[in-house]
């Protein structure tokens, strides 16, 4: 199973980097046609904006694979391996209500806008929230494994307490500990 999820975040990433290749090229082309020739890209601003939508939320997918979003980990990190698992238990459920929230709210616009053409490409506005549509679902799937560890025992104490630190926290953390050195 983490062979294909891992498989899923690669592909993610690789969808991520040619969608920003795709708007750099079409808002640099956009520029240098507007100044040099007086024309310009028509879709340029429309694509450009969905695929940073669509990055935004396939990247936060990637980054909720990686527990890579950040956290505080004051009080979760003093407390016993049973009260660690028991956040984290409470955590997961509370994310997997909101991701439902997000696949519910996602789904009722997806509907509402189908016949809604989009201004200069002509294409349905449902393609903007349908983004969301697609990190519920892959977000809920990741949610359920990691859950699934978490209840199974399969998660270490180390890996129960599962938010990223500031950079600077870790570096102030190394600094403190190279001087007790």
């Amino acid at each position: 199973m983490t062979r294909i999820i891992d498989g899923l975040c690669r592909g993610l990433e690789f969808l991520i980097a040619a969608g920003l290749a795709v708007m750099v090229v079409l808002v640099f082309g956009n520029v240098v046609l507007r100044y040099g020739f007086n024309s310009g890209i028509t879709v340029s601003e429309e694509v450009s904006r969905w695929l940073f939508i669509w990055g935004t939320f396939l990247g936060a997918v990637v980054a909720l694979r990686e527990h890579g979003h950040l956290g505080v980990d004051m009080v979760v990190g003093r407390l016993p391996a049973w009260g660690k698992r028991l956040c984290l238990v409470l955590g997961h459920a509370l994310m997997l209500l909101i991701v439902g929230l997000l696949f519910k709210g996602s789904l009722e616009q997806t509907r509402i806008n189908w016949d809604v053409t989009a201004p200069t490409t002509g294409w349905s506005m449902a393609i903007v929230s349908s983004a969301g549509l697609v990190f519920a679902v892959l977000a809920g799937l990741l949610l359920l494994v990691d859950l699934y560890k978490i209840l199974t025992g399969q998660l270490s104490d180390d890996e129960l307490v599962m938010v990223q630190e500031s950079e600077e926290a870790v570096q102030l953390k190394q600094v403190l500990a190279d001087a007790g050195t």
